[in-house]
């Protein structure tokens, strides 16, 4: 996934001027201020603190009429103020006391005026308004996707001309001229060898069918990563690893924004009908949350407060699995297992009503036209039995060794994009793969039909009129017991069909590795488990068959008699699937819940839950990482995973900056610079933020101020406020410094100053300070020795810390 390097270059990663607002905001350490020095013995000639200060006259500025020049302009707030820079970390803790005092405020003036308290109603309101309208746009989209998609993968193999915007099984239902057994041929339905030549029949219809394939899969291709590349570079992948970094505080303008919603939309449809080995269910948690975030807008409450947006975001991907799987309440456990960073109960709340209107909303649609949410929805009938749990668990061992298998090759790969010239020819990489995949896919008809269609056809179980080639069974049987189908021998066709199906596993096990991070959108659950249900089907047949012709064998003769139907199939190419799944992800409950209401089975979570548990165990012990955070770490994204525990013995002193030897801790004093000091620090220097400290003798912590808020609020002090010159004072003192007669007005900055940063001692163990930055969302923490400022810890430096100790690259964190 190479889009972050055109970002990099856009978006002003390089060393900025002070007058950019996009300049590159960078939280690692602190330079020294030339001339400068820390001195950390015990010195009693340290100025006064505010509450120090006399209020008498000669304590007012200045001398005569001073206290008329001192610029406070801030007691109103100013535009930009509290915002944050592109590829930079919000402060949770800042933004929920934002809200907390929005909160306080609209409740006390509810109490003063009936239109006070209309307006506190509709705010406690606006937010289940804004689910709602998340999961009617979500579940519309997804029904959008699904028709489109149908439709133009179809559009591969041939036309309706009984109506051009039939699908191939549409168009069919409508024939007058179709038979049962040959449903899906009819005179409406014309290949392109008919329509070109007049002839489905020899060698040269073939052909012609084949290239007309292979063309078309490349067109969807190149206008997929075509409009990609010059509309929306951020439209591509998964999307998944993004928002679980966006969700964790990263900003990324532009990420979940309306164009990127628009081309995301399109170039899915494009992209899943090409015929490549993706899926569309990753990319539309990406798209529910474009809709989430762009949504979010018509509502103050939200627009204004990043801490607010991100429980959105999360209601959002919840509402995005919910349209993917049909599996609303699977869609909440995903949100909170696998993406959410913070997930407070009324998130949870929300997140289930959201994935409660998507779903109804998908449902009405009704875009598969079988009354159900997905494709491959199934029922199953016949109970499973306890020694059925071994060749569960093995399926589970082949989705863990799938899984560790895919990841380790896929990020290889993607890095091998990343750092050679592979990475700079997008959409040549499109063109070949998607060649590569149609010629060989165009063969097998397992390979030649969409991936939800094979899911779908592996899931089955199979019945009396089944036409399928995994139904083509030998009927040796009078009567069956209940309706149901006893166990029978293999005909030819399975046989036959059982050897495609080995080769489309292998297939969709290579060109899956690198499909998976191309610049067009692409999701890995459906090849994930297309991979497991084709092992697992294989695996069922073998079992269906060993029980048919051993059924007198110990492990049979108790539960599976002659004549019964002991096996299902596609029950094993469920299990397979999910264990696959799990093992790529790592998922574990949210898995499990989405594959039952997958199958509408509570009898079957047992197997599932085996399955699934096993993956993770197998697919853990040969690599920590799952797909998205081994994704998340190639790209340098600064995401503190909540999940794992840090071990090591390490100090704060070991962690912060700076470092013995290095240059000395850039500060701010409270009252003795100017603005033209200030502007210095700011322009040679990348850094975040600011510690504030009485005075460079002494150390002694006031406060942190963030720098985007230091030059916006001078700025606005320029153009706003008469007599601002480089000379001016800045002080962030409650009161205005002494000052000498005849001088320029003082600039007073203490609004923007946070008086109540997060400190720890230099002898602080390591595993608390990490603590903190995860349960606290901090961006950083400031060190002191004695009660003087001593360094600082961002959360670069505790993401590059834990990198170091596992003996990984500290210097791929990327970003702030």
């Amino acid at each position: 996934m190479a889009m972050w390097q055109g970002a990099m270059d856009n978006r002003g990663f390089q060393q900025g001027s002070f007058n950019s607002f996009r300049s590159s905001s960078s939280d690692e350490d602190l330079m020294d201020i030339p001339g400068t020095a820390m001195d950390f013995s015990m010195r009693d000639d340290v100025p006064p603190l505010d509450g120090e200060i006399e209020e008498d006259k000669s304590y007012n500025g200045g001398g005569i009429g001073s206290s008329n020049r001192m610029m406070d302009f801030l007691e109103e707030p100013i535009p930009g103020v509290g915002t944050y820079d592109d590829f930079n970390t919000i402060d949770w803790v800042r933004e929920k006391s934002r809200d907390r005092d929005r909160h306080r405020e609209i409740t006390n003036k509810s109490k003063e005026s009936t239109w006070a308290l209309i307006h506190s109603v509709s705010d406690a309101f606006s937010g289940w308004l804004l689910m709602l309208l998340i999961g009617l746009l979500s579940g519309s989209l997804a029904g959008l996707i699904d028709i489109s998609a149908h439709w133009m993968t179809d559009l591969k193999e041939g036309i309706c001309t009984g109506g051009l915007w039939f699908n191939h099984e549409h168009c069919c239902w409508n024939s007058e001229h179709v038979t049962f057994e040959d449903r899906d041929k009819c005179p409406e339905w014309n290949s392109w060898s008919q329509l070109i030549i007049s002839t489905d029949e020899g060698a040269f219809a073939y052909i012609v069918n084949y290239f007309m394939y292979v063309l078309w899969a490349l067109l969807f291709a190149f206008l997929a990563v075509s409009l990609v590349k010059v509309f929306a570079p951020y439209a591509c992948g998964s999307g998944i690893p993004e928002i679980k970094t966006i969700l964790s505080g990263f900003i990324i303008r532009g990420y979940l924004g309306k164009w990127t919603l628009i081309i995301k939309t399109i170039t899915l449809v494009l992209a899943v009908s090409s015929g490549l080995s993706l899926g569309k269910e990753g990319p539309l948690v990406h798209v529910a949350c474009c809709c989430g975030n762009i949504l979010c807008h018509c509502f103050n409450k939200y627009r204004k407060n990043e801490a607010k947006r991100r429980e959105v975001l999360s209601a959002a991907a919840a509402a995005g699995v919910s349209v993917a799987f049909g599996a609303p309440i699977g869609g909440v456990l995903f949100s909170l297992e696998e993406v959410s960073y913070y997930f407070p109960l009324k998130t949870l709340w929300r997140s289930f009503f959201a994935a409660l209107v998507a779903a109804f909303t998908l449902r009405s649609i009704n875009p598969f036209g079988n009354s159900r949410l997905v494709l491959f929805y199934v029922e199953f009938h016949t109970p499973w039995h306890l020694f059925e749990l071994v060749p569960f668990i093995l399926l589970g061992i082949f989705g863990g060794l799938w899984g560790a298998l895919f990841i380790r090759t896929n990020i290889a790969w993607c890095r091998k994009r990343k750092t050679t010239q592979l990475g700079k020819y997008p959409v040549i990489e499109v063109l070949v793969v998607t060649a590569i995949t149609a010629i060989l896919a165009f063969p097998n008809e397992y390979t030649r039909m969409s991936t939800s269609e094979l899911i779908s056809e592996l899931f089955n179980d199979c019945g009396l009129l089944d036409s399928s080639k995994l139904c083509d069974y030998e009927n040796r049987f009078n009567a069956s017991k209940g309706g149901e189908l006893p166990d029978r021998p293999a005909g030819v066709g399975v046989y036959s069909a059982m050897w495609q199906l080995a080769l489309t596993l292998i297939l969709k096990i290579v060109i899956t590795i690198f499909t998976f991070g191309m610049k067009i959108p692409s999701g890995l659950f459906i090849p994930s488990m297309a991979v497991g249900a084709i092992a697992g089907r294989l695996l069922g047949v073998g079992m269906e068959q060993l029980a048919y012709y051993h059924h007198d064998w110990a492990i049979f003769n108790s539960w599976c008699s002659q004549g019964a139907d002991c096996i299902t199939p596609g029950l094993y190419a469920m299990v397979g699937a999910a264990a696959c799944l799990g093992g790529v992800t790592r998922m574990t409950v949210s898995l499990v819940v989405i594959m039952f209401e997958l199958t509408g089975g509570l009898e079957y979570i047992v197997p599932l839950m085996a399955a699934a548990m096993t993956s993770k165990w197998v697919a853990d012990a040969l690599g920590r990482e799952g797909i998205y955070d081994a994704h998340i770490r190639l790209n340098g994204y600064p995401f503190l995973e909540a999940k794992e525990e840090f071990a090591h013995k390490t100090l704060a002193m070991d962690v912060m900056k700076p470092r013995r030897n290095d240059p000395l801790l850039t500060v701010l004093t409270q009252d003795s610079m100017t603005v033209e000091d200030v502007e210095s620090i700011i322009s040679e220097t990348t850094y975040s933020g600011f510690p504030v400290v009485v005075s460079r003798e002494s150390q002694r912590l006031v406060g942190f101020v963030l720098r985007r808020d230091l030059i916006i609020s001078i700025e606005n002090a320029r153009k706003k406020q008469d007599g601002v010159v480089s000379t001016s004072i800045i002080y962030f003192t409650e009161h205005s410094p002494p000052m000498p007669p005849y001088t320029p007005p003082t600039l007073k900055l203490r609004n923007i100053l946070d008086l109540s940063p997060f400190t720890v001692t230099d002898l602080t163990p390591m595993e608390i300070v990490v603590d903190i930055f995860r349960k606290l969302g901090l961006r950083q923490c400031l060190v002191t020795h004695n009660g003087r400022l001593l360094g600082i810890i961002t959360k670069k430096d505790v993401l590059k810390h834990i990198a170091q100790m596992a003996n990984q690259d500290p210097d791929s964190i990327l970003f702030n």
